[in-house]
């Protein structure tokens, strides 16, 4: 007790020092300030002092704010409690008397994350009382015609003040209206439209605007998911055992209709065959009518055909035999022509010889030497002859024309090569 009751008397006692040496320090600052007013000096530099303090004060509150591109900032006069709306740029905001708030224009995504999963921290209930976690997002955006009215209304932070709230709670009663299976399945489409329709109303007092909501995986409970994977399997098996008995009894109403069709397409078949049958016998009979009439008139003209190539040919014989006749007659008589033509020519060409050899003998008794000369000129045109008068009692080719004489002619001959 006795060191604490010092303690205390020491602090005390230095309370006391520091409040006289403060109250020194004020005095001493009062003194200075009235000593700088009363001469023309000092209160130049109190004025430049007064100047950068103010300066200082005005840069340090930061006066001139920016306004982003996609956002609207809204000022508010505390003095007089005007509300101003203000563009993407710069933007005077006076300390002490504005005060600026911004807010995002463009479109924003919330998604309740803590709901996301079945073993989350907030997970959604069904009508069963099961927990199921889903993954949603929801698209909203300001309005920036209702801006400036809500604007004193607005929270700061927007998503986490105002739209997540809303949001959770409409969420947790609408999938608290609705069972697993149909959140999984078969209401997906039915449960985003009610949250659409139930969040619109809700944010737009506040001018937020609901574009869309979005469903996303649905995160079931184990053992819920499967019993219902076999369930679904069973469906899908009973499913398909339905269409597989559909689909036979088609088959066999296919059966029975192309049976039908069979049938039908064979009676219409005989039936255009008899049809046929009965036209074509028809239209022989029909042609009948114009073919005998032709055939009878091809037989009688073939028939006169014949009878005219009759006539034709022994009109043929007839004259061929009259031409071979003529022929014959003009063959004899061209005979019997070149026989007196060939005995006048005989008798002619004798008479031309008798009075050519009377001539030439009577030229050769006259020149005995042409003999000679005629029988060399005869012999070679290569031989020259030479003729000389003949010995006495013969002829000098005696010996080459057999005659028997022994006399020899005074002829000499020479041979010469060209």
């Amino acid at each position: 007790m006795r060191v604490l009751r010092r303690v205390c008397e020491t602090l005390i006692h230095g309370i006391k020092k520091a409040g006289y040496l403060f109250r020194a320090s004020a005095w001493a600052a009062v003194l200075g300030v009235i000593e700088l007013v009363g001469s023309p000096r000092g209160r130049r530099v109190l004025a430049v002092l007064v100047v950068c303090g103010v300066a200082a004060g005005v840069a340090s509150s930061s006066p001139v704010r920016t306004v982003a591109p996609g956002e609207v900032g809204i000022r508010v006069n505390r003095v007089t409690g005007a509300i101003s709306q203000l563009g993407e740029g710069w933007a005077m905001v006076l300390p002490g008397i504005h005060a600026l708030r911004r807010y995002p224009l463009r479109d924003q995504i919330y998604r309740p994350t803590r709901s996301a999963r079945a073993q989350g921290e907030a997970p959604f209930q069904s009508v069963e009382g099961l927990s199921l976690g889903v993954e949603v997002a929801i698209r909203y955006a300001l309005d920036p015609a209702r801006i400036r009215s809500a604007a004193q209304a607005l929270p700061p932070d927007l998503g986490r003040e105002l739209v997540e709230p809303v949001v959770d709670g409409v969420l947790h009663r609408i999938f608290a209206r609705h069972t697993v299976r149909e959140i999984f399945s078969s209401s997906r489409a039915e449960i985003q439209k009610t949250l659409e329709e139930e969040l619109r109303p809700l944010l737009a007092a506040d001018g937020i605007i609901v574009k869309s909501v979005f469903l996303g995986n649905v995160d079931l409970p184990a053992e819920y998911r499967a019993g219902l994977e076999g369930l679904l399997a069973e469906e899908l098996q009973a499913e398909k055992m339905r269409y597989t008995l559909e689909l036979k009894e088609k088959k066999v109403k296919e059966s029975a209709l192309e049976a039908d069709a069979e049938k039908v397409k064979r009676e219409t078949a005989a039936e255009a065959a008899g049809q046929e049958e009965i036209i074509a016998a028809r239209a022989r009979a029909e042609a009948m009518k114009h073919v005998l009439p032709f055939k009878e008139k091809e037989i009688e003209q073939r028939r006169l055909e014949a009878e005219a190539q009759k006539v034709m040919r022994m009109k043929q014989a007839e004259g061929e035999a009259e031409a071979r006749r003529i022929e014959s007659a003009a063959e004899a008589d061209s005979r019997r022509k070149l026989a007196e033509a060939e005995a006048y020519r005989l008798e002619v060409t004798g008479k031309a010889s008798s009075e050519q050899l009377e001539r030439d003998a009577a030229l050769i008794s006259k020149n005995p030497l042409l003999i000679q000369k005629t029988v060399a000129d005869k012999l070679s045109d290569k031989i020259q002859v030479i003729i000389a008068p003949p010995q006495a009692g013969g002829f000098f080719a005696a010996s080459l024309l057999g005659g028997g004489g022994t006399g020899q002619g005074a002829a000499t001959s020479s041979e010469e090569t060209e």
